[in-house]
């Protein structure tokens, strides 16, 4: 790794870091895939929801979700993406909205719930592996390999953006094809009647809800790597726009095709993570089931390296506004932020051992506080800088910017309300820390135990 000599980086008047001039930026195509990947990545996982509700609610799950989270969250991101277009991401529109502690603590929150999503592409990964390599199912050979694939992984990151963006490329095409394969060779086989099959008093709400908002949410997670982008007030808007079209399509189609397809048992319990092999295996024969696996194997490679770029290239955006010590703002010879990486690959392998289940409960609890923060910041900007440029602004006055807002928000106090104990006591214990961490880091700063960076805001005595 590069030994850079200045001990922490600064921010130039436009807020851009002064030392990413240097790197190569991430076009749109690259951009698009990145974004693929870190709210989606295909639909690997998404069979919990025919498990929890049945055919009917599964697809129309995926079908209305998209218009109460998705879209809503794509394009706050947008406007707020393109207002603040540096690294920090939505750190950084909290703080500006609603002060710096705040930033933290919607940094802490988003980051932690980044490291939980990660731990679970490594179990995601084996679970689609171990009915054809049954050792991995569990005990010493599966953690061996969650160890293996981690530092992998995180190798891959270290080495830039550039070859991150591109390998998601490739691994997008090679994921996502063999779906539109066995959707052409099913549909003589596909019998409508069965996508309407329901039963009401057999749900699994708090399942059914968690999933949905675990496949459907993330669209911000692109922000904290703003700094990153080429052009990026024209090229984050549509990469968002591509994207969405993407992961929607990404999902409906595979579960039209495993759900109508009449030779493809609908009993619930066996719909469960890893089941689009075995529907593939049904459909197709063996050569379809081992490509599915390959693909979902590739596709979690690919959330994993677009999860851990946004969580690393957050932390040193916090480092680059001042709000952590600034050695997490140095940059290896790559341009990577070498200590967010390390410290996220730390906490994936800590989290690995929780449940499917666990891992997606756990990160929307985080995820659903931190997303309250945002929605309000941008209302909050809206009102009180109406005049600031917004290279991409939503198409909506101020009345029109709250009321997107509403839906998600109702949602994020449904996925709330259907937390286990267990998951809500974590939940609270985690946004306790978080409380706590800030004011020790402003002390230590005062005490100058740790160095901190001063960013031009700090200086005028605007944001910090």
């Amino acid at each position: 790794m590069e030994d850079n000599s200045e001990s922490y980086v600064s921010l130039d008047e436009g807020g851009r870091s002064s030392t990413t001039e240097n790197f190569t930026k991430v076009s749109i195509v690259p951009l698009v895939f990145l974004i693929f990947y870190e709210v989606s990545g295909g639909p690997f996982g998404v069979e919990d929801t025919v498990r929890a509700a049945g055919p009917f609610l599964a697809l129309l799950g995926f079908l209305i979700f998209p218009f109460i989270w998705s879209v809503p969250e794509a394009l706050v991101t947008a406007e707020l993406g393109t207002l603040f277009p540096q690294n920090g991401g939505y750190v950084i529109w909290v703080a500006s909205a609603l002060g710096p502690y705040w930033g933290f603590q919607v940094g802490w929150m988003k980051w932690l719930s980044g490291v939980i999503d990660n731990a679970l592409y490594p179990v995601l990964f084996l679970d689609y592996l171990k009915s054809t390599i049954p050792i991995l199912a569990d005990g010493f050979p599966r953690m061996i390999a969650i160890l293996v694939l981690t530092f992998t992984l995180t190798y891959v990151n270290y080495r830039g953006m550039t070859l991150v963006g591109w390998v998601a490329i490739l691994l997008g095409v090679f994921s996502l094809l063999p779906f539109s394969v066995m959707g052409i060779i099913s549909i003589p086989k596909i019998n409508p009647s069965r996508w309407f099959m329901v039963n009401f008093k057999n749900v699994d709400w708090g399942l059914y809800f968690n999933v949905l908002f675990w496949n459907l949410n993330y669209w911000d997670s692109i922000s904290p790597l703003a700094g990153e982008v080429e052009n990026p007030g024209s090229t984050l808007p549509k990469a968002l726009f591509c994207a969405l079209i993407l992961v929607i399509l990404g999902y409906f189609i595979p579960l039209l095709v495993g759900t109508g397809a009449v030779f493809v048992p609908l009993e619930r319990e066996q719909w469960r993570d890893g089941y689009f092999s075995d529907i593939a295996k049904i459909i197709a024969g063996v050569w379809l089931r081992a490509w599915i696996q390959g693909a979902s194997a590739l596709s979690n490679m690919g959330m994993f390296l677009a999860e851990m770029s946004s969580d690393s290239f957050q932390l040193l955006g916090m480092a680059e506004l001042g709000m952590l010590p600034s050695i997490f703002g140095k940059r290896s010879k790559y341009g990577t932020p070498a200590i967010g990486i390390l410290f996220s690959a730390t906490g994936v392998i800590l989290l690995s051992w929780l449940s499917f289940q666990e891992i997606v409960a756990a990160e929307n609890f985080l995820y659903c506080f931190g997303m309250m923060l945002e929605f309000i910041s941008f209302v909050k900007l809206r009102i009180e800088q109406p005049h600031d440029i917004r290279p991409y602004k939503v198409p909506l006055g101020t009345i029109g910017a709250v009321l997107i807002c509403i839906p998600p928000t109702l949602l994020i106090f449904v996925v709330l309300a259907l937390s286990s104990i267990k998951i809500l006591g974590l939940g609270v214990l985690a946004l306790l820390v978080g409380l706590l961490i800030q004011p020790c880091l402003r002390y230590s700063q005062r005490k100058q135990w740790f160095r901190f960076s001063e960013t031009t805001s700090q200086r005028q005595g605007i944001l910090f």
